[in-house]
This record gives C-alpha cells, structure tokens and sequence, in this order.
C-alpha cells in the first residue's frame, strides 16, 4: 500500500522532493516549453485572482494551454502543488538591516516581514496546515527566526516555541484582517461605518436586555460610553503591533537576568 514516500530514495513526501529539487524526472520527456516554474507562477496568478479553492491541476493547465496530464510529468497532484506555491510565495527572507540589532528588534522586524507576506498573498492563509514547515524557504524563515534569539539565554526548546508563537500570532492576526476587509468590502462600507453600526447595535441589544436583577453588562456600558468601540485606530497597523509588542513582553518576561 503507498505511504505517500517519494521515489527519489530520500524517505521524503515527494512535495518535499520536488521543493527541494531531489526527485528525479520521469522517462517520458517533458512537454517543450513547460517548466515546474511556469506551473507555479500560473497557479499562483489563480489563486490570487480567484483564491485558492479555484487551484486545480484541471485550472492550472487551461491557463497555461495544454493538457492536464503534461501537468502530472512535474506535478504528482494538488497537494504537492499547494507545497510550491507557498514556498514561491514566501521566497527567502529579506535580509535584516543593519541598525536592526537586538533580539527584540530582530523578532519584530522577522514578524513584520512575514505579515507582509500573508498581505500580499491572502491565498496563502487558506492552504491547510496539514505538517511543521520543511520546504526550502520555509526552513530559511526558521532559521531567521531562531536566529533572531541568539544571546537571550533561551535554551532550544523555549526558542521553537517562541517562534511559534510568534508566527501564530501573525498569522491569526492576518487571517483576521483579511476576513473583516472581505466582509467590510462585501457591504461597501468602510470599517469606520462599519464599527459605527456595530456600536449601535451592542448599544441597542444590551438596551433592552430582559433579564432581571443587576446589570450584566457594566463593562460593555462603559466601553460604549468611552466612545471607543465605535472609532477605532485608524492605523491599519495599530492593532498589529500592540498585539505584538504584548506577546513580546511575554517573551521578554521567559528571559535569564543575564539574557
């Protein structure tokens, strides 16, 4: 029975073969002018103009103009494809600038950068995790993140975790991001109108709350009188780094004195 092990002798998955370039070609030659490279680049322009469900090999080679089978002489299938889209997306990591020193600033700037990566392509939040990270890039992005921790007194184990916490956190916080602007897009408001009505709405509900005895909203009553709730940061970014600078904090908190 398969156990979704490559060909290439490596014990890899063959996405991981092929990402990393070890999988050798099949007998039959490859169709003229066809390369894993345009594949990629095709399924990606699909996925960013019609997000990642309409991804399929099918789709990939009507865009490209050939059969789908002269797909599967690169590609084994979709899974495999979804691992070399991200990896393409992703890219390796820029290089840190030079006056950005110190863990903190480090892991900050290695954040920030990945935030910008889901930014410019909101597809990628809709793969599935289905394994840890293990194509080329991928592992580069580690290897800055764990990089970014040298000097803090961190054993190797509190770093991966950090690390994963950090990513985690950009990632649910782009996540969040894209499905609020989806849905504020959806209704042709701007989020400002948006939260405006929703303030109206808690204000309305919580108004005409039944329930008898003391008030069970004295926290929300008092956000909705602050005014706060129904003018957010106008700074697309604001939430972003006060999410981060908390989860840093914590970090920071996990430090050695001497770290």
């Amino acid at each position: 029975m398969p156990d979704g092990r490559g060909d290439g002798g490596t014990g890899l998955p063959p996405s991981l073969e092929v990402a990393w370039g070890l999988r050798e070609r099949p007998a039959k030659g490859p169709r003229p002018g066809l390369s894993l490279g345009r594949i990629v680049a095709a399924a990606i322009g699909v996925a960013a103009a019609e997000g990642i469900g309409a991804v399929s090999m099918g789709r990939v080679a009507k865009e490209l103009g050939v059969s789908t089978m002269s797909l599967y002489r690169y590609v084994s299938a979709r899974d495999e494809l979804y691992v070399l889209m991200e990896d393409s997306a992703f890219g390796p990591p820029p290089p840190t600038p030079d006056d950005v020193t110190g863990w903190r600033a480090r892991l900050e700037w290695w954040a920030r950068a990945q935030r910008a990566v889901f930014h410019r392509n909101l597809w990628l939040l809709r793969i599935p995790i289905s394994s840890p990270p293990a194509s080329p890039h991928a592992l580069q992005w580690m290897e800055r993140g764990l990089a970014a921790l040298n000097g803090t007194g961190l054993d190797d184990g509190r770093r991966i975790s950090v690390i994963m916490l950090v990513g985690g956190y950009v990632r649910n916080e782009a996540t969040l991001m894209a499905d609020l602007t989806a849905a504020v897009t959806a209704r042709g408001e701007t989020p400002a109108e948006v939260m405006r009505r929703y303030e109206r709405t808690v204000g309305a509900l919580i108004g005409t709350d039944p329930a008898p005895g003391p008030d069970r909203y004295p926290a929300l009553r008092r956000l909705l009188a602050s005014g706060a709730l129904g003018e957010p940061d106008d700074s697309p970014d604001a939430e972003f780094e006060f999410g981060l600078r908390c989860v840093l904090d914590g970090v920071e908190a996990l430090l050695p004195r001497n770290g």
